[in-house]
């Protein structure tokens, strides 16, 4: 049974980084795409950043520019770096694969079950 153990959220004023961090076990995680996916409060779950096991990544284009993911496969660990936080950034953040598809709205998808998430929130 897949782990996912997202941490690194917290509350930051606009303008502000946080690094979100997402360890995976139970799963050959060197093998799969990966993505981060947020949710907030009445919305839909949504795939923000998108990585392959060889590290091409792609975003949406409401985070270009100003998160940048990143995983070590040796440590089964993604990252997230998410520099000039906005408030409408604040949600909970999820990690999960992804899957190869020809943009970002088609490439969602998960392992059957996920993580608690990390909550970020942006105000002043």
């Amino acid at each position: 049974q897949v782990q996912l153990v997202e941490s690194g959220g917290g509350l930051v004023q606009p303008g502000g980084s946080l690094r979100l961090s997402c360890k995976v076990a139970g799963r050959a995680f060197s093998f799969y795409s990966m993505g981060w996916y947020r949710q907030a409060p009445g919305k839909q779950r949504e795939l923000v950043a998108f990585i392959t096991p060889s590290s091409i990544a792609d975003y949406v284009d409401s985070v270009k520019g100003r998160f940048t993911v990143s995983r070590d496969n040796d440590a089964d660990t993604m990252y997230l770096q998410m520099n000039s936080l906005k408030p409408e950034d604040t949600a909970v953040y999820y990690c999960n694969r992804a899957q190869l598809g020809s943009d970002m709205s088609s490439r969602a998808s998960d392992f059957g079950s996920w993580g608690q998430g990390t909550q970020v929130t942006v105000s002043s």
